[in-house]
């Protein structure tokens, strides 16, 4: 009944094609860095490795792609920016969460060895106490 609300799949034009791509691509390496400024809007993607540097304004719908040679900033239709903006958040949060594993795993790590060391001087402190209390024993039995 309602299919005048649903979102048409957005067919992208040549130029938005290859801009995706190129951001997608950028996406792929791990040396490409992605930091955001929520707050204002604005996503940046830099790779110095491909000499490579975007700057996404999602407020105002704004690419601006710049390498060694060329550099053009468009303002492009508002649903193919927000693909692009989909695109940079799912690998930010992708990023993040191998972080957040990452640190996860070392604190686990951590927390496991300092748990086994306090098992192991645990052990070698009841040991003693036994062997104190062996020795009382027999040094009991040797006075009477």
């Amino acid at each position: 009944m309602f299919h005048f609300l649903k979102r048409k799949p957005k067919v992208y034009s040549k130029i938005e094609n290859h801009i995706f791509g190129i951001i997608t691509e950028l996406l792929k390496l791990s040396n490409t860095e992605i930091n955001v400024d929520e707050l204002g809007g604005k996503y940046y993607l830099s790779n110095d490795e491909q000499h490579f540097k975007v700057t996404i304004l999602g407020n105002d719908y704004v690419i601006r792609l710049t390498n060694t040679r060329d550099s053009v900033a468009e303002k492009y239709d508002k649903f193919f920016v927000e693909d692009v903006l989909k695109a940079v958040k799912e690998e930010k949060h992708r990023r993040m969460e191998l972080v957040y594993d990452s640190i996860t795993n070392s604190i686990e790590k951590m927390a496991e060895r300092l748990h086994n060391t306090l098992i192991e001087t645990n052990e070698i402190e009841t040991q003693k106490v036994r062997r104190l209390e062996a020795k009382r024993v027999d040094d009991k039995k040797v006075k009477y």
